[in-house]
């Protein structure tokens, strides 16, 4: 399966690369055709990966949150937030490579409260400051557990942020609502009474994988 999101960059690769079969056929001289050939071939096999879009089936409890994309775990830690909690909060951050799914979901049941896109820079997704500096969109849900802020941040690579949500959407843990193109990051940030189920290293994918964990205690 393919996501909606990725219709029109596969059309453009695709005509690219019919372009490029087609002159490799008409061109005799072997050094030209076969490398031809073989770079529409990759160009066209690699854009079908990028937008592949699997089933995803979210655990069947509400006290928990997923991960809202694909990746490896590059931080978890302690913060203090000043965005939207104004108090200590916990970060984690997932690091998408061109080869993860890069269809987001959403990581809680809620209310979108707030949808903010920020212009910025497009420093290596995995550096520390890239949540502050890059390109990005902050969106905080509102559960019946508080308030949770996620951020969808562009990397060196990645030049564009897709997002179906509007303040006031009702939303459901697991259900797509976006993606970044070609390499990029998310960070969670949660309130202290969230216990992180993962740790730095860790493989994740969105929909599926429990990042936090509500401590009732």
């Amino acid at each position: 399966m393919l996501t909606k999101y990725g219709y029109s960059t596969i059309g453009v690769v695709a005509i690219i690369s019919f372009v490029l079969i087609a002159a490799g056929i008409l061109i005799n001289n072997g050094f030209i055709k076969y490398p031809l050939i073989i770079l529409a071939v990759v160009l066209i096999i690699f854009t079908l990966n990028f937008f592949r879009d699997p089933e995803r089936i979210p655990p069947e409890r509400d006290d928990v949150i997923v991960s809202p994309a694909d990746g490896k775990i590059l931080f978890v830690k302690d913060i203090v937030d000043n965005k939207f909690l104004n108090d200590k909060a916990i970060m984690i951050s997932v690091f998408m490579s061109p080869l993860n799914v890069h269809v987001n979901r959403i990581p809680i049941d809620g209310i979108v409260e707030k949808v903010e896109y920020h212009k910025g820079e497009y420093i290596a997704a995995f550096e520390d400051k890239a949540s502050d500096v890059n390109e990005r969109s902050e969106i905080i849900i509102s559960s019946k557990y508080g308030k949770i802020l996620f951020t969808q941040v562009a990397g060196f690579v990645a030049r564009r942020i897709v997002y179906e949500l509007t303040p006031g959407d009702s939303v459901k843990i697991g259900n797509r609502f976006g993606m970044i193109k070609f390499g990029s990051r998310v960070d969670v940030i949660v309130p202290v009474n969230w216990t992180p189920k993962v740790k730095q290293g860790d493989v994740v994918s969105a929909g599926e994988t429990i990042l936090f964990e509500l401590n009732k205690n």
